[in-house]
């Protein structure tokens, strides 16, 4: 299976279906983003630990600071003591919220998060390199994180600027 399909199956999986967590999973917050590919997360208790991504995501999801996650504890691990069974988005949450299976300690961080996004995705401009086409697209997220086109880059004087103001 090639890079790109592998990559559209992930992404349809995790955006089409709404997973509820079982009696061994919890739902976790990011923290932040140690490297090899393990994340520091907390849990609606205050709970601290790090979590590893499974192969299948890695490459093909990007997971920042604040998301939301379905975890499937490891009980060998000392340090890693979760791995990531789902990736939460915004529609996610909000279904969990409505079916009464989301932590009341995350409430309040859920809907701060959803609006923040909210703002993000609509209103905010991104400018991004490519390095296969050497140009800059800018454009503004959608909801799946596809950019919708606004312009294109090419002159070499202006992505030169660009890259300079960065």
């Amino acid at each position: 299976m090639s890079q790109a399909t592998k990559r559209k199956h992930v992404v349809k999986e995790l955006l089409g279906e709404h997973m509820v967590p079982s009696d061994q999973q919890q739902i976790v917050r990011v923290l932040r983003t140690p490297g090899n590919n393990l994340h520091e997360v907390e849990t609606a208790e205050g709970q601290r630990f790090l979590v590893s991504m499974p192969s299948k995501y890695r490459k093909n999801i990007w997971i920042k600071r604040g998301d939301f996650l379905i975890v499937d504890p490891i009980e060998e691990g000392e340090k890693v003591k979760a791995e990531i069974s789902f990736v939460l988005c915004k529609d996610h949450v909000r279904s969990l919220q409505k079916e009464g299976f989301w932590p009341e300690a995350f409430s309040e961080v859920a809907e701060k998060h959803n609006n923040q996004n909210r703002f993000f995705l609509q209103e905010a401009p991104v400018c991004t390199w490519s390095w296969q086409t050497k140009s800059y697209f800018f454009g503004i997220h959608e909801l799946q994180g596809r950019p919708t086109g606004l312009a294109l880059v090419t002159c070499p004087l202006l992505a030169t600027t660009l890259a300079r103001a960065e």
